[in-house]
């Protein structure tokens, strides 16, 4: 299996938790995959899974220890670009990536302008030497679950 499938079949994954998100109108709903070197799954998380405010990126992290081994060497697949601003949290995900130490993301889409403007994760991720991905084949399906939201716009 190709790096390509690989990557498809774990972002697959995270928008099958994305699905699992108590719904909002004011944050999109997102799952994220934390997926070692060796091709496993070490953690999952969703938006709003553990509280109101958290990300998905936030909930999949927060269930590792900061230390873990695994995280220098593993990829995070999130079907949303990690946020660079936070008004709910000190961090953001791409600050919380960057500082778990994961050397690779791959997302589904970009964040648009609707609650944010100008989010750079990825930017800032790359500008960090971080490998980063896109998945746009894959960006409709991540989108579904916000259809409620993106279509108000």
């Amino acid at each position: 299996m190709s790096q390509h499938d690989d990557d498809r079949r774990w972002m697959e994954k995270a928008i099958d938790l994305a699905w699992k998100c108590p719904p909002s109108e004011t944050a999109f709903s997102v799952g994220a995959v934390i997926v070692d070197a060796d091709g496993n799954e070490i953690s999952n998380g969703y938006s709003r899974e553990t509280d109101a405010h958290v990300h998905a990126e936030e909930s999949a992290l927060a269930k590792l220890a900061p230390d873990d081994p695994r995280l220098a060497s593993a990829t995070i697949y999130s079907t949303l670009e990690p946020c660079t601003q936070r008004r709910s949290r000190p961090l953001s995900c791409t600050q919380l990536i960057l500082r778990a130490g994961l050397p690779r993301v791959v997302i589904a889409w970009r964040e648009p302008d609707l609650f944010v403007t100008n989010c750079a994760g990825i930017e800032t991720l790359r500008s960090a030497d971080i490998n980063t991905f896109e998945i746009p084949e894959l960006t409709q399906e991540a989108r579904e679950m916000n259809a409620h939201i993106l279509n108000a716009e």
